[in-house]
């Protein structure tokens, strides 16, 4: 591709030429604020009669976003312009959702007003209870949390009208509200306790930790350590650019569907071992390995390039470089432990060898495995007395509000259309039908 010519940023800077045999094509280039120019192929098709190639749309831009950035090679990731280090450190996660939904970080009077309108909108329909019911008491919670968030469209009919942006944003504030309030009802289902009613007083970190340990035959006493914790992992987790369930929430709502369907359909992408289930994928790997002593043998296979067997919670497909949501949850995670006293766990013994492994091993240094943050993460839940099926139900109630922002970018961009990906045909050419009588 040869590029030319130069205008001001944000609209077309250069022209980039394609070609194929004799043919030659001219497409715009467009730049972003920060990151690589992208090209504009949006007539190829018109024009040649052909369509790209790339699977997994690793090099493919879906949209315009003014959201979340991310630079893998120097472990960049941001907020609406703010480093994620920075509101992880200084902020709070309601804090954070108010900049991803409305681009900057409030004012005290705003931050007052959001906070007491997502608190006042954290209960549920009371007969969402009958939902949970009619799950089996060994189901997943993500089975549970991806049905029942969806089901909220049933309950909230004045909230489903996508043209209408108060409606837009009143969706969005019940989903951050209500789905910590359905993952602590999951959680408690599971577990065959009663249901705890979110209390208006407490901040959303501690309410929600509140909702999944209070029990009726005692005062529930809020730890400070842990709920900066679960703060800490909400911010972490609250978007992450075009990821695969953030794309499945832009894709399900490109077709006009309801908020809360969108959500429902993230929350199932979500669930993916490769995904959100990475956190619990890799403390299932520190069960399997058991003890510290068994640790080298597994370390040799990972190294041997004929085994397939592979260390889940190291490395990113998106960061070369250390993931910076890694470093917090790494001091977040030796903060919890060290609250809780935890020394004889050996499930723990076995991730803090690893990560000393991880960090000084030259095999693990030269192909910058560092540990990502699902390794922490996953730790660090399982410390604070969460099972693992819990863990991928945690990630979604932190990324419900990058799901909802994005949704919402979406619906508001003029150039947005119904995702319509091509294919690379290589099935069966045309064939007449023939009769079952006469096949053989």
């Amino acid at each position: 591709m040869d590029a030319k010519t130069s205008q001001k940023p944000g609209a077309t800077k250069k022209t980039g030429s394609i070609t194929v045999g004799n043919k030659n094509w001219d497409f715009p280039v467009y730049s972003g604020t920060i990151g690589p120019d992208v090209l504009d192929i949006a007539k190829l098709y018109g024009e040649s009669g052909m369509f790209t190639y790339d699977p997994g749309f690793t090099s493919t831009a879906s949209c315009e976003s003014k959201i979340t950035y991310i630079d893998g090679d120097e472990g960049v990731l941001l907020y609406r312009g703010y480093p994620i280090e920075q509101l992880a450190e200084h902020g709070d996660f309601l804090e954070t959702c108010y900049l991803l939904l409305y681009g900057e970080l409030p004012t005290p009077s705003q931050k007052a007003d959001f906070d007491y309108r997502v608190t006042r909108h954290t209960m549920v329909h009371e007969q969402m209870s009958r939902f949970f019911q009619g799950f089996r008491r060994d189901a997943h919670p993500m089975a549970v949390m991806t049905g029942s968030i969806g089901a909220l469209s049933a309950f909230y009919h004045d909230s489903t009208d996508i043209a209408d942006p108060v409606q837009r944003m009143i969706a969005s504030l019940r989903m951050i509200a209500k789905v910590p309030t359905l993952a602590a009802m999951a959680y408690k289902y599971s577990v065959g306790q009663p249901f705890v009613y979110p209390k208006n007083d407490l901040d959303y970190s501690t309410n929600f930790l509140r909702m999944c340990y209070a029990v009726p035959t005692e005062d529930y006493k809020p730890n400070p350590v842990l709920a900066r914790a679960m703060d800490r992992i909400f911010i972490l987790h609250a978007d992450h650019e075009q990821n695969a369930s953030t794309s499945t929430v832009r894709l399900a709502g490109s077709s006009g569907a309801n908020p809360f369907a969108c959500i429902a359909a993230g929350c199932a992408c979500l669930w993916g071992p490769a995904h959100g289930g990475a956190n619990e994928a890799a403390l299932n790997m520190l069960r399997e390995i058991g003890t510290v002593d068994r640790i080298p043998e597994f370390v040799k296979r990972a190294k041997d390039k004929t085994d397939s067997y592979r260390l889940m919670g190291f490395g990113h497909r998106v960061y070369k470089n250390y993931d910076p949501r890694a470093k917090i949850m790494q001091k977040t995670c030796h903060e919890v432990l060290a609250e809780l006293g935890i020394k004889d766990d050996p499930l723990l013994d076995v991730a803090m060898e690893l990560e000393k492994i991880a960090l000084h091993d030259d095999y693990f240094v030269e192909k910058k495995l560092y540990p990502n943050i699902d390794f922490y993460s996953g730790i660090t839940l399982k410390a604070m007395g969460f099972p693992t099926t819990m863990f991928t139900v945690l990630f979604a109630v932190a990324r419900t509000v990058g799901w909802i922002a994005q949704w919402k970018e979406m619906i508001e961009d003029p150039k947005q259309k119904i995702g319509r990906p091509r294919q690379l045909y290589t099935g069966a050419t045309t064939r007449d039908y023939v009769p079952i009588s006469r096949r053989k």
